[in-house]
């Protein structure tokens, strides 16, 4: 592989991944999000809804700020004091989870503390994944993105094993392995599960260090007067055009859509398995470790299927899958299977979701990849912070939309199975407007 970076950098660089990816896993999917729903809230529905609701608010105010902040970036540099300032906001959004007891009355606190660690994180990854095209050639890109994807899903499942071995108390008061929770955790008040926060913050603190010390960073230093105004004005420019670029305007409008549903099905797989099947918060991070496992898998192969057949190929494939998984989730409850009365005490259901929870690790994991690829070989690479803002207003913009209709079909339907169907629609969308992408345009 020929690389313009060292190995150094370039682990230092995937190392990104391995740091934030338990935020996602353990905050977002499988141990926080379901606290907070089944406890916090004591309602699975209506944590459902709050839950969705904090997301939306949080995406959109992405939507709008990101595009603005890589424009800059591209014009200032460099791009390592961005990702320290936000680094600080994915610890302060992060740590103080510890307060969210059972029941507890301010939950919008709590909702507003995990938004501003979900802003964090994603700005954080704006920046990164700017970097990724300096550190090795057009040719690298599929599999750099897929072994940094890998590596990530393995910090996401080692992170998730420490919490299900050494705190996460189920139902007896002790931990995976039968001992009590480290540290004299309590699991009347769910210290145990609490814990969660302080431990993805001091994990991401610990494993960036690497990251500031040793991956490079654009050398220059505009800040003359003027250089943010014309940085922003750049921006509109960039906008201007951006329609009479068909394929990366498609590809943009596509990532949006299928990338929130995406989202939206990490957000809530973990909800959906409390609330549809009554799964316990260790039978959550066993399902989590599975989907991980896949995603591990599938994200390394598919960075050698990306160099081999392209990113866009990689991406049809992995949405085609996650309609097919969504589909079976909608199909299935306790009692039931696509209206099929199930007998008393059936495993299928829970065997269904757990096969599901492989797909959609597994896929989901191959679409980020491919998509971060697809995202390089469309961008203008002398812009490519304003790129990949662009293509976090891409995912963001819409980013209410998947939890928004979520909360409104749960609503309306008071049904969390129900509930995800707009997740299958917007997998749809996104299918449809990759017609118009091609497979190895770049910014004209």
């Amino acid at each position: 592989m020929t690389t313009k970076a060292d190995k150094k950098a370039i682990f230092s660089w995937m190392l990104f991944d391995w740091a934030g990816q338990p935020f996602h896993t353990l905050l977002v999917t499988f141990i926080f999000a379901p606290y907070f729903a089944a406890y916090v809230v004591g309602d699975p529905v209506q944590g459902q809804i709050q839950w969705a609701t904090m997301m939306a608010i949080a995406g959109l105010f992405v939507a709008i700020i990101s595009p603005f902040l890589g424009a800059i970036a591209d014009t200032i540099g460099p791009r390592k004091p961005w990702m320290a300032l936000f680094a600080a906001l994915f610890v302060l959004g992060s740590f103080p989870l510890w307060i969210a007891t059972p029941n507890m009355d301010n939950t919008t606190l709590v909702l507003f503390i995990m938004g501003v660690g979900f802003v964090g994180v994603t700005f954080c990854e704006v920046f990164a994944n700017a970097m990724l095209p300096e550190l090795g050639e057009r040719e690298d890109m599929g599999q750099l993105s897929g072994s940094s994807y890998a590596l990530g899903y393995i910090g996401g499942l080692i992170a998730l094993f420490l919490m299900l071995l050494l705190f996460q108390a189920g139902e007896n008061g002790k931990t995976l392995i039968g001992f009590d929770p480290l540290f004299g955790l309590d699991p009347a008040t769910k210290e145990g599960t609490r814990i969660v926060g302080p431990l993805v913050a001091i994990w991401f603190m610990v494993f960036m260090i690497p990251f500031f010390k040793w991956v490079p960073d654009v050398q220059k230093n505009n800040l003359r007067s003027g250089a943010t105004s014309d940085a922003i004005k750049q921006l509109f420019v960039t906008l201007k055009k951006l329609p009479s670029n068909t394929s990366l305007f498609s590809y943009l409008g596509s990532s949006m859509f299928y990338r929130d549903a995406l989202n939206g099905t990490y957000a809530f797989g973990g909800i959906y398995a409390i609330g549809v099947l009554d799964w316990s918060i260790t039978q959550v991070g066993i399902f989590g470790i599975v989907g991980g496992l896949t995603a591990v898998i599938f994200s390394y192969f598919g960075g050698k299927l990306d160099r081999k057949i392209g990113p866009k190929k990689v991406i049809i494939i992995s949405v085609i899958i996650l309609i097919f998984a969504c589909m079976l989730l909608v199909g299935t409850a306790r009692e039931t299977f696509f209206g099929a009365q199930l007998v008393d005490a059936s495993t299928l259901p829970d065997k269904i979701l757990m096969f599901c929870g492989a797909l959609i690790g597994g896929a989901g994991g191959m679409l980020q990849s491919a998509s971060r690829t697809m995202m390089i070989f469309q961008a203008n690479k002398e812009r490519m912070t304003e790129a990949f803002g662009l293509y976090a207003l891409s995912g963001r913009a819409s980013a209410w939309l998947a939890p928004g209709l979520i909360a409104l079909f749960t609503e309306l339907t008071q049904s969390q199975r129900l509930g995800i169907m707009p997740v299958i629609l917007l997998f749809l969308i996104g299918l449809v407007l990759l017609v118009w992408v091609k497979p190895g345009a770049e910014y004209e």
